[in-house]
């Protein structure tokens, strides 16, 4: 309904952030990441948001980027999941953090939000890991994508980079981590990704 708010920045808490446009003042529910993010009060600020409806109440919720809000959106599908659980695990992790987490099948880094059990946070990999994708988590790296829902063969590189990290004993978590910090990783063999990526984590 409401695709941004564009205005200055009238109060702000570590939940909540008062954008005034026009002489309305717009109270956006926030993550404690991006009130982290915000420039302080009477600064400019835009925010994209997601409008929620209710019989009792007309809330929205901010986002820095379009990204994070799509993120939002596939988190609050999940069954018993809600806006208020969404933005607790957003506040834990950033966005690039979730999308590896959901990927490697890691609910352990996800059910350290405020709120989120662990089954919550495998109920949340279960429905979202064929929603996201590696292309989300390595937009920096220009990977090619073929044909939606398969891997290039450069993605396939990296795959294979990952498995070969978690195989020697690291998180997967931190595996995608250190592969995505790899510089012109898609033009590399798995073999020289895996060297490099070896020295992201020393």
């Amino acid at each position: 309904m409401i695709a941004y708010v564009k205005g200055e920045i009238a109060e702000l808490t570590e939940e909540n952030v008062v954008i005034e446009v026009s002489g309305v003042g717009f109270n956006v529910n926030i993550s404690g990441r991006v009130a982290q993010s915000l420039p302080g009060v009477g600064e400019q600020v835009k925010l994209y948001t997601y409008t929620l409806v209710r019989e009792d109440a007309f809330s929205l919720y901010g986002f820095l980027n379009r990204s994070d809000l799509e993120l939002f959106k596939k988190c609050i599908s999940v069954s018993g999941i809600g806006p208020k659980g969404a933005l607790a695990i957003l506040s834990a992790m950033d966005g690039d953090s979730l999308r590896y987490a959901i990927l490697s099948g890691d609910a352990k880094a996800i059910s350290k939000a405020q709120g989120i059990g662990a089954r919550t946070a495998e109920r949340l990999i279960l429905e979202l890991k064929d929603k996201v994708s590696y292309d989300d988590t390595m937009i920096d790296m220009e990977v090619e994508r073929g044909s939606r829902g398969t891997l290039t063969p450069a993605e396939g590189v990296l795959k294979e980079a990952v498995e070969a990290l978690t195989a020697l004993g690291y998180g997967q978590t931190e595996s995608l981590r250190a592969v995505k910090a790899v510089p012109n990783a898609e033009k590399l063999d798995s073999s020289a990704i895996l060297k490099a990526a070896l020295k992201n984590l020393f």
